[in-house]
């Protein structure tokens, strides 16, 4: 062995190319989100699996927080971030109703988590928020939202790891896009209860993160009440 190749074997290695230490704060725990508006009321679903990658966490974890008896929230995607805003938006809630001895109507929670997501947009919660509820006059209303903020009323919204599957049906099923010599009037309860419960169906299908059970919870006048729906488990 001659002196240059005893020296270069002390000498480091740049032939490899650079090393590229990877770290991402987000986690996708999957879960889809599904909210209806009528006439005189609101309903929202979410499928109960919470999982990431090729792992299910559990099959019986739901995705809908009740914000007031008019107003429901749900979140799909990041857990731990879900858990966080949730947490600081029932804080913001607290804090109204203990100054204006009233609670926040839907339109106003929907503006302040409309601000509370724009707050963070330089480190957004990654998340999928659909808020549901009754608006001052008693009539149904969806909000949907993109990561920063940005807030759409609507009379329905597909959300989650399988909203691009479900936003198209309901696009038909419910908004009767591109559809001639159809009645567009409002749809009962009843319609649009069934076809909630069909689009999940369809979801469990081809989405490996959405299936196992969906809640439902349906608003009205008289308060919300809270439906289960059995899918398919594998």
């Amino acid at each position: 062995m001659d002196l240059i190749e005893r020296n270069n074997r002390f000498l480091p290695d740049y032939h490899t190319g650079p090393k590229q230490a990877y770290f991402s704060p987000y986690a996708d725990n999957g879960g889809s989100i599904v909210a209806i508006a009528g006439e005189y009321y609101a309903i929202i679903g979410c499928d109960t699996r919470l999982s990431s990658g090729f792992s299910i966490y559990t099959r019986e974890q739901s995705k809908l927080f009740p914000l007031s008896k008019t107003t429901i929230l749900g979140c799909s995607g990041c857990w731990c971030d879900t858990l966080s805003l949730t947490r600081a938006l029932v804080a913001r809630l607290k804090m109204y109703l203990h100054e204006h001895h009233k609670q926040m109507s839907t339109p106003a929670v929907a503006q302040m988590l409309s601000t509370m997501l724009y707050y963070k947009r330089f480190f957004p919660y990654y998340i999928s928020n659909i808020l549901a509820g009754l608006d001052v006059d008693g009539k149904g209303c969806v909000y949907s939202y993109d990561p920063i903020g940005h807030c759409e009323r609507g009379t329905y919204r597909a959300g989650g790891s399988a909203g691009a599957l479900l936003q198209p049906l309901l696009d038909n099923q419910i908004g009767l896009k591109n559809m001639e010599n159809v009645s567009k009037e409002p749809i009962p309860l009843e319609r649009a209860l069934a076809v909630l419960k069909d689009v999940f169906i369809s979801a469990a299908e081809r989405d490996i993160y959405t299936g196992d059970s969906i809640y439902i919870n349906i608003i009205t006048k008289d308060g919300i009440k809270e439906e289960k729906f059995v899918l398919r488990k594998d």
